[in-house]
């Protein structure tokens, strides 16, 4: 195969790997809140732990078919991912609880940032100019249909700092993982998403309660909602899938940088099934913007030196680990 037939199946595979996790992410959202608002289910931490539960079934119908090779993952670095991903989880939906929408919106957006820090520290990457500046205009994009009112308290500023942290922690890690071990983002996800489903499962109801003062036993479930509590759980498998796929093809950073067209479509798809309530001159000019910093992205960083790792181990090491890991990648592909 030349080198041009593999670049561009490289590049089908990697638009077809970003559009699968913008519409599985826009798809749930929008039925959850669908689920929460208009169903009454608020148990965000016991859904995500059911959604997790979902996954590990997945992960073992494609073991058993034989898409998914035995692999070997230390269990320290299991328990270290589901920790940063588990306190993600709780500290977003506690930032939220505490904080203004607007500062929550901040918070969010800090995670490029951060994600930056966490490669040019731990992974020795260097940006371009361009680079950098592309990620403030989306930055400012995103900031502008997003973030209204904001008032902050310690105690929420403590919440959104560890969400952050923790957040850019976990997506680092899945990049990291899939690089040092050579394995493929299905084993990955079928060596952490059942530890992280026994977890939420366990301490969800109880935090759930704590947040909301209601028990997830006591709700009165229907016909109605426990078909959407399926879609939903349906939908999140693809979610996390594509969430681990984008993360090894790419970045965090990246992954955080793109994702933020999820954001955009949230907001448009809000506006069209929801009412145009909040839809002004500033929003449509946010997303233009954000739209523009992605695309310019997605330009600036593929160029030679737009980013780039300075050091690594050697050569060899590099050229084994990525020559294995693009064999887990073309399994992923044929699934």
């Amino acid at each position: 195969m030349s080198s041009a037939t593999k670049a561009d199946k490289k590049a089908a595979v990697d638009a077809a790997a970003w559009m699968f996790n913008i519409v599985t992410s826009v798809g749930i959202i929008l039925v959850n809140k669908a689920l929460m608002a208009t169903y009454g289910f608020r148990f965000a931490t016991t859904l995500t732990g059911l959604h997790f539960a979902t996954t590990t079934m997945l992960t073992l119908v494609f073991r058993w078919l034989g898409y998914i090779q035995p692999t070997n993952l230390p269990v320290s670095e299991i328990l270290k991912f589901v920790l940063f991903a588990n306190f993600s989880i709780v500290g977003m939906n506690i930032s939220l609880m505490w904080n203004s929408v607007g500062f929550y919106q901040i918070a969010k957006l800090s995670m490029i940032p951060v994600s930056c820090f966490l490669e040019v520290v731990l992974d020795q990457v260097r940006y371009s100019r361009d680079t950098k500046l592309s990620i403030v205009v989306v930055l400012l994009g995103v900031a502008f249909c997003t973030v209204t009112d904001v008032s902050v308290n310690f105690k929420g500023f403590l919440a959104a700092c560890i969400a952050v942290w923790s957040t850019a922690l976990q997506q680092y890690y899945v990049h990291y993982l899939q690089r040092k071990y050579s394995i493929g983002s299905f084993n990955l996800l079928g060596h952490t998403a059942p530890v992280q489903a026994t977890s939420l499962l366990i301490v969800g109801p109880f935090l759930d309660y704590m947040f909301t003062g209601e028990r997830v036993d006591a709700y009165q479930y229907s016909t109605t909602s426990v078909a959407f509590l399926i879609v939903s759980c349906t939908i999140a498998v693809g979610t996390n899938l594509s969430q681990f796929i984008c993360i090894g093809r790419f970045t965090a950073v990246s992954f955080q940088v793109i994702g933020h067209m999820k954001t955009i479509l949230v907001l448009t798809l809000g506006f069209v099934f929801f009412g145009k309530e909040g839809l002004n001159l500033q929003v449509v000019l946010g997303m233009v913007v954000a739209v523009m910093g992605m695309i310019w992205y997605g330009n600036a960083s593929s160029k030679p030196g737009g980013k780039e790792r300075i050091s690594y181990s050697s050569q060899s090491n590099k050229s084994l680990k990525q020559e294995s890991l693009l064999e887990s990648t073309e399994q992923e592909d044929k699934v």
